[in-house]
Parts: C-alpha cells; sequence; structure tokens
C-alpha cells in the first residue's frame, strides 16, 4: 500500500499581509500530479490544515474541492486535527466527506473505535490499520488536579498521550487479527517530540509546558506519520518516525528549507520503504542581512528567483551602528527596477540592550499573544519559578478562549 504523509497544510494562511491562496492552489495541483504518477492508495494530512479555527471560505473551497478531486483519482483522504484547527469546525461535514471517501478526526473521540481506520488500496482490499490521533488537547486526556506543580503536569499529560496511544494501538491489533492479520499498523500525531529542530513559525501547543514526547512513549508501529513541526526530519534518527513539514515556508527561517511530502510503502511485513517527493518552490521568500552597503549585491542576487509576475518576498536585516535616517527609502531605492518586494524590514543596532534589540527588530503584528506575555513578563524582577507559574496560567486562559471559540 502506497500512502502519501503531508502536513501542516494552513489552508487560508496570511503572510506578513500576504495571501497564500496561490501558492495553495498550486501544492494541491502537485499533490494531485504525485497520487497519480506513483498510484497513490491514501493520503494523510497529520494536522493543521486550516491556519485558524475559522478560515476564510476560499480556504474552505479549496479544501472541498481538494476532497473532490483526490475521490476522483481514486485514493482516500485522512485529515487529522491539530492544533491550529477548530474541532467543531472540522467536525461539522465529517459525515459529509465520509460519503466522498474522506476520514476525518478533529480531534480525541469519545470512542476510541471512532479512531481506529482501516486504510483500503485502490482495489478496495484492506492495506493497513491506522491509529488515527490528532492534536491531543489536555482537556480531552486529564482532569485538572489541584496542587499539581508544573513539573507533575508535564508528566501526567504525557503520561495520558503514552496512554490513548497504547490504547488505540491495542485496538489496532484487534482490528487487524478481525481481518484475518497480514496488515501494517501505522499511527499519526501533531505533537513535539524530544530532539526536534522547529522554527518560529510554530508556537508551544501544550498547556502545563509539555516541552517533548520521547520516542519511546510511542507503541511499535511499523510507520508513525507526524505533524506540527514545520521542517521534515526523521525523529530520533528513526526511518519510521518522520516530519513531513510543512509543504510550504510558513516564516522567513523556513525560506531556506527544502519542502517535501513523503511517499510511505507498506506491506504486511510492515515498512518497505519512505521516498521524499520534492515539493517544487511556488513563491520564492528570502531573508537577507548585513549593512546597508553591502545589501545591494545580495538583493541583486535574490532577485535571480523573482520575476515580474512572481517578485521575491524579501526580509531585510540592516545591521549598523549608526544612525540612518529613511531607512525604508535606502532600502527601496536598491529594490528599484528588481522582482522583489520587502515584506519586513529591520534593523539591528550593536551596543544596545537585548529588550531594546528586540523591540527594534519586532513589530506587534509578529508577535503571538504568547510572545506579548512573555515580553512583559520580562520587565518584571520575578524568580523563575514564578514566571512560570504565570507562564502556565497565561496559556491556560488562552487554551480556555480558543476552546470556546472552536
Amino acid at each position: 500500500m502506497r500512502i502519501l504523509h503531508s502536513s501542516d497544510w494552513h489552508l487560508g494562511q496570511h503572510f506578513m499581509g500576504k495571501t497564500r491562496q496561490a501558492e495553495h492552489q498550486a501544492f494541491c495541483a502537485w499533490l494531485l500530479e504525485q497520487v497519480h504518477e506513483h498510484r497513490v492508495d491514501a493520503v494523510l494530512v497529520a494536522g493543521d490544515v486550516f491556519d485558524t479555527g475559522a478560515p476564510p471560505s476560499y480556504a474552505r473551497e479549496q479544501y472541498n474541492r481538494f476532497v473532490i478531486d483526490l475521490r476522483d483519482a481514486g485514493a482516500q483522504l485522512v485529515v487529522l486535527g491539530g492544533n491550529h484547527d477548530s474541532p467543531a469546525m472540522l467536525g461539522e461535514s465529517q459525515a459529509l466527506l465520509a460519503a466522498l471517501g474522506t476520514r476525518v478526526v478533529p480531534g480525541v473521540a469519545a470512542d476510541p473505535q471512532d479512531q481506529v481506520l482501516v486504510l483500503r488500496g485502490r482495489d478496495g482490499e484492506p492495506g493497513a490499520v491506522l491509529c488515527a490521533i490528532p492534536f491531543v488537547r489536555a482537556r480531552d486526556v486529564l482532569q485538572s488536579q489541584a496542587g499539581q506543580s508544573a513539573a507533575d503536569k508535564q508528566l501526567s499529560l504525557q503520561q495520558a498521550i503514552q496512554a490513548h496511544y497504547a490504547q488505540l494501538f491495542a485496538l489496532a491489533e484487534q482490528r487487524r487479527d478481525s481481518l484475518g492479520g497480514g496488515l501494517s499498523i501505522l499511527a499519526t500525531g501533531h505533537l513535539t517530540t524530544v530532539g526536534v529542530s522547529a522554527s518560529e513559525s510554530v508556537r508551544e501547543i501544550y498547556v502545563g509546558a509539555l516541552e517533548a514526547f520521547p520516542t519511546s512513549a510511542f507503541p511499535p508501529a511499523a510507520y508513525i506519520a507526524l505533524g506540527h513541526i514545520h521542517r521534515p526530519q526523521k525523529v530520533g534518527g528513526l526511518e519510521h518516525i518522520r516530519y513531513s513539514g510543512s509543504p510550504i515556508p510558513l516564516s522567513f527561517d523556513e525560506a531556506g528549507q527544502a519542502k517535501e511530502v513523503l511517499l510511505v510503502e507498506v506491506d504486511g511485513e510492515g515498512l518497505r520503504s519512505v521516498t521524499p517527493l520534492p515539493v517544487p518552490c511556488f513563491q520564492p521568500l528570502a531573508s537577507v542581512r548585513g549593512a546597508l552597503a553591502e545589501l545591494a549585491g545580495a538583493i541583486a542576487e535574490q532577485a535571480r528567483r523573482g520575476t515580474p509576475e512572481r517578485p521575491v518576498w524579501l526580509e531585510v536585516q540592516v545591521s549598523t551602528d549608526d544612525y540612518l535616517s529613511d531607512l525604508q527609502g535606502r532600502v527601496a531605492a536598491l529594490c528599484e527596477g528588481l522582482p522583489v518586494e520587502v515584506l519586513r524590514l529591520r534593523r539591528e543596532r550593536a551596543g544596545l540592550a537585548p529588550a531594546l534589540l528586540g523591540a527594534a527588530r519586532e513589530t506587534l503584528d509578529e508577535l503571538s499573544a504568547e510572545d506579548v506575555f512573555v515580553r512583559r513578563l520580562e520587565l518584571e524582577q520575578l524568580d523563575e519559578d514564578q514566571a512560570r507559574r504565570l507562564r502556565d496560567l497565561h496559556r491556560g486562559v488562552l487554551e480556555e478562549v480558543r476552546s470556546e471559540r472552536s
């Protein structure tokens, strides 16, 4: 059986005021080409199919169109909810999409059996059993206990998620045996694992500050398809536990990453192969940095990747000790006549206190609610335990607000 592992599409994302609609449309068309070319049986989206819990109408239309196109291509679609997704919004069309060959698991189900799916090949025969695990919210698997320390909460949440995996794996074994055996068991997840490399667009997602899930806590599945981390990578060097990463760069520090989806082949004996399929660059991004005198060459170099119809989106970081008036005009002059567009301009000046330097480099629209709260805490004289407790309380409030919205 052949499966395409992808994640973190973030349909509907706006990037520095720019829509990603054309990029996502091009990616969906490219992905359908891969399904046809490689005779793919199923496509997995391991969380964050949308960028927000209330995506714009064009993003929902892209999603619905892909569901129909994939059905016409003869492949199944499995969509797992991520921390950016609204379980209510994803779940509202769950039954309808099931009639079109798409299985949606928006959140942890009341009946664990609903998260154990049989993936079928193009011939209609069972090809694998999937433990379909979305982003696990703390409230889904834990009851709050008074008096717990931050470390206790971390451990409790880790153990609860591990128990959820173990329960579903046991159910998957039963389902496999009921089908006569000879099927691989796969699993998904939307979380941070130990030792992964993240990017600036990835935010901490667990209340209680669970920093990372250990690989030893996963069940012995033949393949574990993960989402949330946008950089494609193996987990702990293991061939069968992987992040596919996001298909398009979602922040400037992802601009240099090679994006990919993973073609996974399994049979009754287990994992046969994992083949990365490089995703084309649909919109060039770049970050250039240096003194003003050095930037002309760097900008011209990046401009070679652009066209008048598709200019390169730039982040420009000017490093200088001198005060420069009209910095925006000076940078605009360097870009004149070139197929580039500056989306973010930063001034870096040495000799300033770190807090002031950070303020000079950041604008409010670049910061999350968590970032703003952390910046405010840095202005207070707090010990680490106090600061950690306030961060945990703040995350709890945000989680409640986001839950109400979803």
